[in-house]
């Protein structure tokens, strides 16, 4: 039983907008800045097709040279708030705050962003989620567990909006890489979704795909697409290093059951062909899409498998416009459209 009021609304909810950050270290890709620059641009003016885009940017000077790249690509500014703040990185899935319905009002958790487990300088991340619930007007709160915060990023779970939820042992539950919470259990996990998100019911998948900087983000994975289907990446070569952790989550889902007792059904996404940029393999995939009010923005790679997966996302989503985005350039900072963005629910 849910017994907090608190509920994860879906992906596909109403939206009152979107959450970007605009990008301004360098380093997260490395010699392709200026590309990423424009490809930014890009999905902005997608997402203000659909739906406010509520944007972070580093200071009053960013704020203007990015107005300018807008106008320039035509992005209806009356779309755009800005948010002035300077951050560590652009991966608003994971530093923004996570919106739950929390009776009829809207809250905002601060899941205790911490790099991943990995990277020191997040000092100025730490503050997103204050700085962007201080703007929408809504009360934030702390996610703490036996008197300790709680580290979890929106990267690594996904909700069916009913009470379910799937995540990753690899990313919350390995014992020596990249452990945010040490010493915590599945059911320590199962409480805090419980207490927080109004979850009752957790799917376990196993290991996320090679290159990935998350250690198993769920969102390069698999994804609820409504309240009872699930798309799942699966690698079609079995000599790919992806192809048996897929095969294994694929079992995984097969033998899952939703809050409701049922079987979810079970949808296979396929990966695009392996992509290596200097001497790392990038985690290019297809399950990192977004879902908008009207729409669904799906990364591409230029690969022969893009017009597959979108057909097959097409099929899941009959009510909204599926379009793809380039995801070549971004890929090269570790992550696509989903792990860039933050959804407000309505």
């Amino acid at each position: 039983m849910n017994t907090s009021n608190r509920r994860f609304p879906a992906e596909w909810e109403k939206q009152q907008g979107i959450l970007l950050c605009f990008p301004h270290n360098d380093k997260d890709w490395p010699g392709k800045y200026e590309a990423i620059q424009w490809a930014f641009v890009e999905f902005i003016k997608k997402v203000a097709t659909f739906e406010q885009v509520i944007l972070v940017v580093a200071d009053k000077n960013q704020q203007l040279k990015v107005t300018e790249m807008l106008e320039t690509a035509h992005v209806e500014l009356t779309k755009v708030s800005f948010v002035i703040h300077k951050t560590n990185r652009s991966w608003m899935r994971d530093s923004g705050p996570i919106i739950v319905k929390n009776g009829g009002k809207r809250e905002a958790l601060n899941f205790n962003f911490n790099g991943w487990a990995k990277y020191k300088n997040i000092q100025l991340d730490k503050h997103i989620p204050e700085k962007v619930s201080s703007f929408l007007k809504i009360p934030l709160t702390q996610v703490i567990y036996k008197g300790k915060p709680v580290i979890v990023e929106g990267g690594a779970i996904d909700s069916n909006g009913c009470g379910t939820l799937l995540t990753s042992e690899e990313c919350l539950m390995h014992p020596t890489i990249q452990v945010r919470n040490p010493n915590f259990t599945k059911a320590d996990y199962e409480a805090v979704f419980k207490e927080y998100l109004g979850i009752t019911n957790v799917i376990w998948l196993g290991d996320g795909i090679e290159g990935d900087d998350t250690h198993g983000h769920i969102d390069d994975l698999c994804r609820f697409v409504n309240e009872d289907t699930i798309v799942t990446i699966v690698e079609s070569d079995p000599n790919d290093t992806n192809y048996a952790p897929l095969q294994d989550n694929l079992k995984r889902l097969q033998n899952a059951k939703l809050e409701n007792g049922k079987s979810p059904k079970i949808v296979q996404l396929p990966m695009p062909k392996r992509l290596d940029f200097d001497d790392l393999r990038l985690p290019a995939s297809y399950a990192n899409f977004l879902i908008l009010n009207k729409c669904v923005l799906v990364p591409t790679f230029n690969d022969s498998n893009d017009r597959i997966a979108l057909n097959i996302l097409a099929e899941c989503f009959p009510e909204r416009e599926i379009i793809g985005i380039s995801a070549v350039d971004f890929i090269w900072g570790f992550g696509t459209l989903h792990c860039l963005s933050q959804q407000i629910p309505e």
